[in-house]
């Protein structure tokens, strides 16, 4: 069975505030924290796109790991803010890594990139050798700082995330998944070729709170661990509200969710990788211990990932 053999990340130096924002949406700070759970969020500079934050976060994971890039034997990254068409920042983040003619595909998923990508990463790891999952997103981008534009302008922030995938003993085994994916609502959650991110925000809330806690309860069901029993839940950041509910739906504490979306916002596929490396530093868990992965984005996809800690 393949394990999470290290995690790592890399955010922007450049701290946007609720305050900011506020005045260029023609809201108040209070009013944003308030439906969000976010105080404040990164902004990579004008020269720093997604390969350069997916370098550094894959970078970062590979020391934490003290893994060689010459050992990686399949890159994956997921991006839904690239800025081309394609070719997508895979072979771009491969070559700056000097992974030579190691195979690097991309996987263009809104928010749940990275859930798949873990997934992916699993089963290939165990016949192909190491696989680097990276996840990295310029959100600032794919939105338009306008009042009438604020729904969606206040979420979004930039960031990278990485976890080296191998066989064998790593920090978290992973033990079972569930994936599903929904293209009836596809129009509800998009980024079109030109203008900024479109998000029926009820509908994206609805789909959510029901098909998160179900794929959490199916895998958690098949390897017959209750949700009381899960020591952390590490989810995709997309809204403090949608994270409580979602603990609510499961049954288990709002306080075993790990979340850090005060301070960085929605980073897209990026965040869940971002907050299992910044959890896994603090993390002082028993051999043993149930860890839950979980996301929902565009498309919509959505899963969850039942790792157990080595």
């Amino acid at each position: 069975m393949a394990s999470i053999a290290g995690f790592g990340s890399y955010l922007p130096a450049r701290v946007v505030t609720n305050a900011e924002l506020a005045a260029q949406l023609d809201c108040k700070p209070e009013w944003i924290l308030e439906v969000s759970g976010i105080e404040e969020r990164r902004y990579a500079a004008s020269d720093e796109d997604v390969v350069a934050m997916g370098v550094a976060a894959a970078r970062n994971c590979l020391d934490r790991a003290q893994c060689p890039a010459a050992d990686i034997r399949l890159l994956i990254v997921s991006s839904a803010s690239s800025p081309q068409r394609f070719p997508g920042p895979a072979a771009a983040i491969a070559a700056q890594l000097g992974l030579g003619e190691t195979p690097a595909i991309d996987i263009p998923v809104a928010s749940a990139g990275s859930l798949f990508g873990l997934a992916l990463a699993s089963h290939l790891a165990a016949s192909g050798g190491p696989v680097l999952v990276v996840a990295t997103e310029k959100m600032s981008q794919a939105i338009e700082l306008l009042p009438d534009q604020r729904n969606t302008a206040i979420l979004f922030g930039d960031g990278a995330g990485a976890c080296l995938v191998r066989e064998g003993a790593g920090l978290l085994r992973i033990a079972g998944r569930e994936l599903g994916s929904d293209g009836t609502f596809a129009s509800d959650l998009r980024l079109p070729l030109a203008g900024p991110v479109e998000m029926n925000g009820r509908s994206v809330i609805m789909q959510a709170t029901r098909k998160i806690p179900r794929a959490i309860l199916a895998v958690l069901e098949r390897s017959g661990v209750p949700p009381a029993d899960v020591q952390a839940f590490v989810m995709h950041q997309a809204n403090q509200n949608l994270m409580d509910r979602v603990a609510k739906g499961v049954g288990a504490p709002a306080d075993r969710f790990y979340s850090n979306i005060r301070r960085y916002g929605n980073t897209s596929s990026a965040s869940m990788l971002i907050a299992a490396a910044e959890w896994w530093t603090g993390a002082a868990l028993s051999p043993g211990a149930p860890v839950c992965f979980a996301a929902f984005g565009a498309g919509f996809h959505w899963g969850a990932i039942l790792a157990i800690t080595e």
